[in-house]
């Protein structure tokens, strides 16, 4: 019997090419390392509300991913948390 986490993995190379399924792992990286650094520096979701302008209700479904941030929903999100994106080679973000 399939675990359910390996059905999804299964199903997951079927449904996508692997540009899809790299880009989504990206963006999952990407996500994950804002809700670290807002939660290392002790910040809410509604702090960087205040601090950004991006309503809190967008950044809760960015951070659960049910939404796909604009590059400038990103930035905006970043610099209160005074960090930026990096363009490395994938191989240097692994």
């Amino acid at each position: 019997m399939l675990l359910a986490a390996e059905v999804g993995k299964t199903l997951k190379k079927e449904i996508y090419i692997p540009e899809e399924i790299a880009a989504s792992d990206l963006r999952v990286a990407l996500i994950s390392e804002m809700i670290k650094a807002r939660e290392e520096q002790g910040l809410t979701q509604r702090d960087i509300e205040k601090m950004s302008g991006i309503a809190q209700p967008v950044i809760a479904r960015m951070e659960k991913g049910t939404t796909i941030p604009s590059i400038d929903t990103v930035l905006k999100f970043l610099v209160p948390l005074e960090i930026t994106l990096k363009i490395a080679p994938l191989a240097e973000a692994k």
